[in-house]
């Protein structure tokens, strides 16, 4: 379908008015879908900026003749990242929700693939919708990973945790624990490139935003020379609920930036990010340590957990299931089919 005006723009940064822009369609989206279109990572680029590697590619609209604008419209957008030499480049993208099925998701798509470096390009859809797998069996794209999200009530009862001997688990802490998280983040996820890839601006970046809840940074280490072992950091999406704010009570806790407009849903805990050293062979720890937190979540009122986890990962799953968790919704990666 033609659509009079629609041009393309590719840049490798954006200017404040299009990333208000921007944050507008995203915002659209996100209320439409359920579900945020940008990972994390991308969305702290798209506010931030730094990521030198990246490219914004904008559907946008021309000023109509008698027009009430002379503004550009923006009716779709994609993040692309090309820094995985490994895996290759990666995508993800929205279209503003009363311009769908007109053609600019697979216009954007399009667009895309000519920003990889070698014709390589995975595409992230977040949510396992109709609407994501027609797109992207229509540009030659096949399903190559499912990120479970799986979720449970904290109103149902939570066992204590049981810490492993010798173990103690205390609070995050900012002067002196940054290398030690760092280190353990890329071996316990060396297969999760996006995950072990963090730097330290990564994290620095994180413990800035306006969500971050120090009391909610679990640090597990060992007793005898305080050598970190494991970690459970949460997250809260949405305020909690009024009178069970945490003591940094200034704070909101979710990823939007003052002042934006909520994503019309209850508040829900998160486990963030969860890891064991995997040299350690502590048992029981990732489980004490996921009990530790989901015992500070219903601390704060909270009625429901959420976390994500790759579905291939059947211990991880197994110890989730037998926590009470259940299988909610999926992220599908596609990769582009190149022997066509």
């Amino acid at each position: 379908m033609n659509i009079s005006g629609l041009e393309f723009i590719t840049c490798a940064h954006l200017d404040a008015q299009q990333i208000s822009g921007v944050n507008n369609l995203l915002e659209q989206a996100t209320i439409a879908d359920g579900a945020r279109p940008l990972n994390e990572h991308a969305w702290l680029h798209l506010r931030h900026g730094g990521d030198e590697q990246g490219h914004h590619v904008l559907a946008v609209i021309a000023p109509q003749p008698n027009g009430d604008t002379d503004e550009q419209a923006i009716v779709g957008y994609a993040h692309v990242d090309i820094t995985d030499q490994v895996e290759g480049a990666s995508a993800e993208l929205a279209v503003l929700p009363n311009m769908r099925n007109m053609g600019i998701g697979r216009q954007l798509v399009d667009q895309v693939i000519t920003l990889s470096p070698d014709g390589r390009l995975r595409l992230w859809a977040h949510g396992e919708t109709p609407g994501a797998q027609a797109l992207a069996q229509s540009a030659h794209f096949e399903m190559t990973r499912s990120l479970w999200q799986m979720r449970r009530s904290l109103f149902a009862p939570i066992p204590q945790p049981e810490i492993p001997s010798g173990i103690q688990i205390r609070e995050f802490d900012e002067s002196r624990d940054i290398d030690a998280w760092l280190d353990i983040n890329k071996r316990a996820f060396a297969h999760l490139p996006d995950q072990s890839s963090w730097t330290e601006l990564d994290l620095r970046r994180r413990l800035a935003e306006s969500w971050f809840c120090p009391e909610g940074f679990f640090i597990a280490e060992r007793i005898s020379d305080s050598r970190v072992v494991g970690f459970h950091w949460t997250k809260v999406h949405g305020d909690p609920p009024i009178g069970h704010h945490h003591p940094h009570s200034d704070h909101q806790h979710d990823d939007r930036p003052r002042g934006e407009a909520s994503h019309n849903h209850d508040p829900i805990g998160e486990v963030y990010v969860l890891a064991v050293d995997p040299a350690a062979h502590i048992r029981g720890l990732g489980r004490a340590l996921t009990l530790v937190g989901l015992n500070f979540l219903r601390s704060l009122g909270l009625g429901q957990a959420m976390l994500y986890v790759d579905a291939n990962n059947y211990r991880a799953i197994e110890l989730y299931s037998e926590l009470g968790f259940v299988h909610w919704d999926s992220d599908v990666m596609y990769k582009r089919r190149l022997n066509l």
